[in-house]
């Protein structure tokens, strides 16, 4: 006979054993650039490698861009200037396959690759590769903007998320710490113009289909800026939260 004691039904067991969104949006955090960056570390370079994914993540992030803006120099011809970073990012992804590591950056990278890559065949005009960054970039501005205009800045909800529970399992809450919620918002700030720079630079060279410029300057402000402005972040947040066991801020 049946086991009258377990009354649940599967899909409610099954439902049961799903994470939470909240730990499913934890872990989606821990997977970001400064998801790697645990608060109240000391900042080193091989972990600010790690956060911008390693040397291969590095190379992915760089090469397809690199590329377009190498061979569109020379030939200033659209069909290979986009196919050839596809190609490369499709060789990123066999590779990972090949060594059974993980997808995700690879297939978001090439994803992304392939849409620019897709408008600028469809329009014909080298420029309009760019188009898909631009967006990108005007989302994450508005995004941050909004969790400032709330009060919550996105920084701070992103800390949150990686500090470790306190004694009693409840979640350290920076926003009653006025020191903490300071430093925070001003991290966030400096997110806004992270994205607020590039959008004031690559547009007007959009707008004037001045592609190998934008294609050098996206280059610049992509990898290069993000890890600095990572790193800055890091010593920000440093200076207010402590590490697991010390006595005094770090």
């Amino acid at each position: 006979m049946p086991d009258n004691d377990d009354t649940s039904r599967p899909d409610e067991r099954a439902s049961d054993a799903l994470p939470s969104f909240n730990e499913q949006f934890r872990a989606a955090v821990a997977n970001t650039g400064l998801g790697k960056v645990a608060p109240g570390e000391a900042p080193s370079g091989h972990a600010l490698v790690a956060a911008i994914g390693g040397v291969r993540g590095l190379a992915e992030s760089v090469l397809p861009g690199l590329a377009f803006l190498v061979v569109y120099a020379i030939t200033k011809e659209l069909v290979p200037s986009v196919l050839i970073p596809v190609a490369i990012g499709v060789v990123f992804v066999v590779l990972r396959l090949l060594q059974r590591q993980s997808l995700v950056m690879s297939v978001a990278g090439i994803l992304g690759v392939a849409i620019s890559a897709g408008l600028a065949l469809i329009t014909g005009r080298a420029e309009s590769n760019f188009i898909p960054g631009i967006i990108i970039n005007a989302v994450w501005l508005v995004g941050l903007l909004v969790t400032l205009a709330i009060r919550q800045p996105l920084i701070g909800l992103v800390v949150g998320f990686l500090l470790p529970p306190n004694e009693d399992g409840s979640h350290q809450d920076w926003r009653a710490d006025p020191a903490k919620r300071r430093v925070l918002t001003v991290a966030t700030w400096l997110w806004v113009g992270l994205f607020a720079i590039r959008l004031v630079i690559e547009v007007p060279l959009y707008l004037t289909a001045q592609v190998e410029l934008l294609a050098g300057i996206k280059l610049i402000t992509g990898v290069p800026l993000y890890a600095a402005l990572l790193w800055v972040t890091w010593l920000l947040v440093r200076t207010v939260f402590k590490r697991e066991g010390d006595t005094a801020t770090v």
